[in-house]
């Protein structure tokens, strides 16, 4: 990308290290063959590591955890038995797949052009980009489904009021993935985060509760503050560097229909989403709902979303073509998925080989030993206080280039680090906070995260030469900004000693909160 001779000697000079990332990043191989290195890679440091012995002992269960060889007898048998496993149960891939299903029908409906055609004329032209960042923060209520619904919804929003779709899309993915944690509502992360940390809070004090609101409060004002950053970062470094967008939308984008007709396919496709709401609210409201567990929780309704969002755009779009004429039968919706499945190839590709990939690092156990001994080098520097919150936060979001799951690295982190800080006077909530923290920024610039295959495939719907590199350079602004302004947060949270959320105290005294 050009850097624009108009700007400030301080803005030039971040153009050209973005202009270096991008030209580096798309030097490196396709992604398909990037995951296929890194799988060798750790096929053969597993067994490196085997043979010398490496191990580690758990934090939380004591257990000693050793390198595993992938080149053994037994390695090398799983590799072949269970790669066909390994893909079919890639978490992205159904992901992605099944809510396409829903997304293809109300795309090529025309549903998803007419709603975009209304959202802009009703919309400020400068709303757009705070816009399209919030809706990616509050995006993780459902889960993963932002990655594959709202991402390339920001392009086309972008693309359709005249802007260039990269930075719409670049907007879209740093709200769902750098903005993770934040969320104006508890999400299923944060249950799932307090079970590991009161866990570990159990260490030093066998009393203490750790609750699903933890964090709350801190994360309804990140919410806000990561849309505002996110939305200066797109106007003001994302969108001049990519300049003006000169191409065309792609052909899927769906047909135009009478003005008329179109209002009356976005009534029908209304009365659709009514419906469906009404009915996930029927199965998910009352406590001995469908979607309900046996202890009246929501984690059925959590595992639902992704095929309740592909029934609604499913519905959706039958009801908008219906009514407009794109859809005379059954036939023409089968042929619109099968269609939509279709453009997904490069995708399927991508993913096969990420798939073998995540399997690979797992069965290692490198990502442990990794992570554990992160930990324990962070811990023998021997600093305290604020210094030690934004270390912590800056080991993990250099883990988070290696284990995408932040379950997974928390399981081993919160044992170390949740006692250590306790004892340091900092409460498990204020532990936990600085680790979502460091766990979402880097999400947006890790190449090995299982969405940044699809994340590709959509830029490439609209610049078909779009490589690692470009992507890198468009979210390196986000993942920086937003990692200095949250923490900036967190840091003035904990010098006011403001609650983290109800009950949820900076300082740990050595009482139940």
């Amino acid at each position: 990308m050009p850097v624009a001779t108009g700007a400030a000697p301080a803005t030039r000079r971040l153009l050209r290290v973005l202009d270096r990332v991008e030209r580096l990043g798309n030097r490196l191989p396709d992604p398909a063959t990037l995951f296929v290195l890194a799988a060798v890679v750790v096929v053969v440091a597993s067994d490196l590591a085997a043979r010398a012995g490496v191990w580690v002992a758990h934090p939380g269960t004591g257990e000693r955890v050793a390198a595993v060889s992938l080149l053994s007898r037994d390695g090398v048998r799983r590799m072949l038995t269970e790669m066909v496993r390994n893909f079919t149960a890639f978490p992205p891939l159904g992901i992605v797949l099944v809510v396409m299903i829903g997304i293809g029908v109300a795309e090529r409906s025309g549903l998803i052009a007419a709603a975009l055609r209304r959202l802009l004329a009703a919309a400020p032209a400068g709303a757009l980009p705070a816009a399209i960042v919030f809706a990616g923060v509050n995006s993780s209520l459902a889960a993963d489904a932002g990655y594959v619904v709202l991402i390339p919804l920001g392009a086309a929003v972008f693309a359709s009021a005249g802007r260039h779709p990269l930075a719409g899309l670049a907007a879209a993915f740093a709200g769902v993935a750098g903005g993770f944690s934040a969320n104006l509502l508890v999400t299923s992360l944060d249950p799932l985060l307090g079970g590991f940390t009161e866990s570990a809070a159990h260490l030093v004090d066998k009393t203490y509760r750790v609750y699903p609101t933890a964090n709350y409060y801190l994360m309804v004002f990140s919410t806000f503050v990561l849309t505002a950053i996110g939305a200066v970062v797109t106007t003001r470094i994302v969108e001049p560097r990519l300049g003006a967008w000169k191409g065309e939308a792609p052909e899927e984008t769906g047909p135009v229909v009478d003005p008329s007709r179109e209002r009356a396919g976005l009534r029908a496709a209304g009365v659709a989403t009514l419906v469906v709401a009404a009915l996930v609210a029927a199965m998910a409201l009352p406590a001995h709902g469908v979607l309900r567990g046996a202890t009246g929780d929501a984690k059925p309704f959590f595992e639902a979303v992704v095929p309740l969002l592909m029934l609604w755009f499913l519905a959706a779009g039958i009801a908008y073509g219906w009514r407009v004429g794109t859809i005379r039968s059954d036939r023409t919706i089968a042929t619109m998925m099968g269609e939509t499945l279709a453009t997904m190839g490069p995708y399927v590709v991508l993913a096969f080989f990420a798939a073998q990939f995540v399997a690979y690092f797992g069965w290692s156990n490198l990502g442990t030993i990794a992570a554990v001994e992160g930990a324990e080098l962070l811990r023998s520097l021997g600093i305290g206080g604020i210094p030690l919150l934004v270390g912590f936060m800056m080991v993990t979001a250099a883990l988070d280039l290696l284990i995408g799951s932040a379950s997974a690295k928390w399981a081993i982190m919160a044992p170390v680090f949740v006692p250590m800080l306790m004892l340091l006077g900092y409460s498990p909530e204020t532990t936990q906070a600085a680790y979502r923290i460091g766990d979402s920024v880097a999400n947006v610039v890790a190449p090995l995260l299982p969405y940044f295959p699809i994340i590709i495939a959509f830029a490439r719907r609209w610049e078909p030469d779009v490589g690692l590199g470009t992507l890198l350079a468009a979210m390196l602004p986000y993942s920086v900004s937003f990692f200095v302004a949250w923490t900036l947060v967190l840091v003035v949270w904990v010098t006011l000693g403001i609650p983290l959320g109800p009950g949820a105290p900076i300082a740990y005294t050595g009482a139940h909160p």
